[in-house]
């Protein structure tokens, strides 16, 4: 059984093909305030932002892969991968329990995550809202639940 001490495990979040590249500056940011482990992208380098005021770039490492296979291939082993999407089979946040060791995957604003993302995550979560929310700012939302219901 999974261990609920979330304390013990680490995270990372990262973004499959990137639309903004302030975004992910921005979401580097927030990542290396809310603990995650690494951050990354798929599909579209990003380089330091100015988004990124707190170069976060010198505390939080920052990964690329070029296709999505290349990234679930290199998933941490153990490690469950989460999309954040608006889809009828995800969590609500509300009643989701982080895994300890988790990825978690966005998608970009314009189209989300792709068939093939989709299929490969072992669990969906769904933030509030009918509607797609700035990449930045989902992300995050999912860390800070995370970190609230770390405890």
């Amino acid at each position: 059984m999974e261990s609920k001490d979330l304390s013990k495990g680490y995270f990372g979040i990262g973004v499959l093909d990137p639309k903004h590249e302030t975004n992910v500056g921005t979401l580097w940011r927030s990542a290396s305030i809310l603990n995650a482990s690494f951050i990354f992208t798929i599909g579209k380098r990003v380089p330091k932002q100015k988004t990124d005021s707190l170069n976060a770039y010198k505390s939080i490492p920052f990964y690329y892969y070029e296709t999505f296979e290349d990234f679930f291939r290199h998933l941490p082993y153990g490690c469950q991968l989460v999309g954040i999407e608006l889809a009828e089979n995800a969590v609500k946040i509300e009643q989701f329990q982080h895994p300890a060791r988790c990825v978690y995957l966005l998608g970009a604003e314009d189209h989300g995550l792709t068939k093939e993302a989709l299929q490969k995550c072992h669990k969906l979560v769904q933030l509030p809202g009918d509607n797609c929310l700035n990449v930045a700012v989902a992300g995050s939302i999912t860390m800070y639940d995370r970190l609230l219901k770390q405890g």
